[in-house]
């Protein structure tokens, strides 16, 4: 180990400053962006943050024991308009660039979000969730103030619930415009339909977003592209509900639009593509189809929840689309011409995790991170090499850490097809010693394990743990088949990837005790943990985290178990219940002699808690090695923005268990 640095650890969540939404003003000369602390309380703050190019460092522009995040420049860079819960809900505030204290502008019961300016200055943007015929409310208003927990929830659809919001409560999401100078808010939307991923037209009197408005909406999984003239309230539909369109932005002249999407062909397995739609005659052009790549940002890490995308971005004449792409294992910045012809202007071995462009002077201001570094921000122009960087933020914590740095392996599946991975050594490696290897799975499937910072993996080889994480087939970054090639074959090839993974590196590293290995994962991780105990006793540990054990039950329990489950395995109870039984890691507990520890989030809608619990009372009925963890007030996202109290159990709680089973 490094002299006078010492090991991570899990309480070190505490020290790590994370750095997201940078937004460039209209000048150039400054940007904003949004730095996230756990408080010594274990409660998240946030607070913005300017940064005039001119100067060494950033200033800090709010304070307290607050949320702030979202913000946005005025067009004349005169205001910043942010998102603050520092009236207790999710609310717009907005504070001169010439200094002074923020002010709030809304005052909604259902709290508002997602401010966007028009380019004239003269309206904001924003959303709010509203049901059925409701007027736009005060936070303060007597009903707001009702003890609604307690009162029934009335079900009639599909999607009634969702991991990110709880019970939906027949609310919609709805736009609404603000008239800074009049002080006045206008819904500009209707209906019983979420609309989102806005952005304003040129000359500020349109709005194109994103809406599922079908008819059949609650059981159709298709995303279109609308325009809404802000005047007439008219609404055009640009895209036929053929497939999954967002983040649309318009060129500068107005006569184009370019927006993420694709058509479902794979399903969710489907790869993003840039698209250009001519808004007047509706005609829709895929820029990507030649390029095996995912377009945006499909890295997993454990310190940032999400990553905001910027979507495509246009350069000034209009000739270049510039965006984020995932690809072996890293997220770098790419241009394209109007003949599809992709370059890169950022291509490296890292994470870049957000990104704001400067059309005028070719000037980006992006995130990146590295398992060195979880997070900082740089300067990028587009027709000069390399990056200069901007920001330090977490300099004193790594001066004060030991960090394991990954070493890519390259594996060969039982069919020949390549895996790629990474290996970390632990943290107090020595020549000649044999140490214990936990296999990391991660969710999604289709995901991305990649080059940027994982506090997990870092405190496991901390803990003195081999740490191998692979992305096997099902994952992105490895082009359209690759990610496809799990779907409705779950637990089977995917697994001989990462046993062959493991098989791997027993052969080439000769400091790995093939005696005292361990698994674990989240989400789909979980499930492949749960199916590898079940299918081999070779890990003498395991720790499965919200995870799937029964495909019949989660079918219906699942927030998108009625899709999701026909899309990934094929299959649905009522046509092939015996597909998703053979699929499920609940058939196999008779063969479970691995020691598991099962966590699961109490509030999980994405895999429900029962898949936790009929997995534990079916092993605990066997008298299987089993304990069952809970986390109240924990929904999918505990690893990543999860209570920092209840993360920092998760933690411990798994270092402890493999420390019981790998050590002993």
């Amino acid at each position: 180990m490094t002299v006078n640095k010492r090991p991570i650890t899990a309480e070190d969540l505490k020290k790590i400053n994370i750095v997201k939404e940078p937004h460039i003003a209209a000048d150039g000369e400054k940007y904003v962006f949004i730095q996230t602390i756990v408080g010594e309380d274990l409660e998240y703050y946030s607070h913005l943050f300017v940064h005039n190019l001119a100067d060494d460092l950033p200033v800090q522009w709010t304070f307290g024991k607050v949320r702030d995040h979202s913000p946005r420049w005025s067009p004349d860079g005169s205001e910043l308009a942010f998102v603050s819960n520092r009236s207790g809900t999710n609310q717009i505030w907005m504070m001169s660039a010439a200094g002074g204290e923020p002010r709030q502008i809304t005052e909604l019961k259902n709290g508002a979000a997602e401010p966007i300016w028009s380019p004239d200055g003269r309206f904001l943007l924003f959303s709010t969730p509203l049901a059925a015929n409701e007027m736009l409310a005060s936070e303060s208003d007597e009903e707001h103030n009702s003890n609604e927990q307690n009162k029934p929830v009335k079900v009639e659809k599909l999607k009634y619930k969702s991991d990110e919001k709880g019970f939906h409560k027949e609310k919609r999401t709805q736009l609404v415009l603000y008239d800074i100078k009049k002080e006045h808010m206008e819904v500009l939307t209707d209906g019983d339909f979420d609309h989102h991923s806005a952005d304003w037209s040129p000359d500020s009197r349109q709005i194109v977003f994103s809406a599922n408005r079908d008819e059949n909406e609650d059981r159709s999984n298709t995303l279109d592209l609308f325009i809404i003239d802000t005047e007439t309230k008219d609404i055009v539909k640009l895209t036929n509900s053929t497939g999954v369109f967002s983040m649309a932005k318009w060129s500068n002249t107005g006569k184009k639009i370019a927006c993420f999407g694709h058509e479902l062909e794979y399903k969710g397995a489907t790869l993003n593509q840039v698209w250009i739609i001519d808004p007047l005659s509706k005609e829709r052009t895929c820029m990507t189809l030649k390029w095996d790549v995912q377009i945006g940002d499909a890295s997993i890490g454990d310190i940032r929840s999400s990553h905001s995308n910027p979507g495509p971005m246009w350069s000034s004449d209009e000739k270049h689309i510039f965006f984020t792409a995932s690809d072996h294992g890293n997220t770098g910045l790419y241009q394209m011409d109007m003949q599809g012809e992709i370059t890169s202007i950022h291509e490296e071995e890292n994470h870049l995790f957000g990104c704001s462009y400067h059309a005028d002077l070719d000037l980006f201001i992006v995130g990146i991170s590295d398992p060195s570094n979880p997070g900082d921000l740089f300067k990028i122009m587009r027709k000069e090499k390399g990056k200069v960087r901007l920001t330090d933020i977490n300099s004193s914590f790594l001066k004060e850490i030991h960090l394991s740095i990954p070493e890519p392996i390259l594996a060969k599946a039982e069919d020949g097809w390549e895996i790629h991975g990474w290996i970390m050594r632990p943290a107090n490696f020595e020549e000649g010693q044999r140490y214990p290897m936990i296999l990391e799975i991660h969710g999604g499937p289709h995901a991305m394990y990649a080059n940027t910072f994982f506090h997990e993996f870092q405190l496991l080889a901390a803990n003195g743990y081999v740490v191998l994480y692979t992305n096997p087939r099902g994952s992105h970054g490895y082009g359209q088949t690759f990610v496809n090639a799990c779907r409705h074959d779950y637990g089977g090839k995917d697994y001989h990837d990462l046993i062959s993974a493991v098989d791997h590196v027993l052969e080439h590293y000769d400091f790995i005790d093939e005696d005292r290995l361990g698994v674990t994962g989240g989400s789909y991780g979980g499930f492949m943990t749960n199916w590898i105990v079940g299918h081999t006793n070779r890990f003498k540990a395991a720790v499965t985290q919200r995870s799937i054990s029964n495909w019949t039950s989660f079918y219906g329990v699942s927030d998108i178990g009625y899709f999701f489950t026909e899309w990934e395995l094929g299959a649905n109870v009522f046509d092939d219940p015996e597909k998703l039984w053979h699929h499920s890691p609940i058939k196999y507990a008779q063969d479970i002699n691995t020691p598991l520890l099962i966590m699961h989030g109490e509030k999980d809608y994405r895999c429900p808690i029962e898949q936790g619990e009929q997995l534990f009372i079916t092993l605990k009925y066997l008298q299987k090695p089993v304990v069952f963890l809970r986390f109240p007030e924990a929904n999918h996202e505990l690893s990543r923005s999860g209570p920092p109290s209840l993360r920092l159990e998760r933690l411990n709680h798994m270092v402890e268990w493999f420390q019981e089973h790998l050590h002993s």
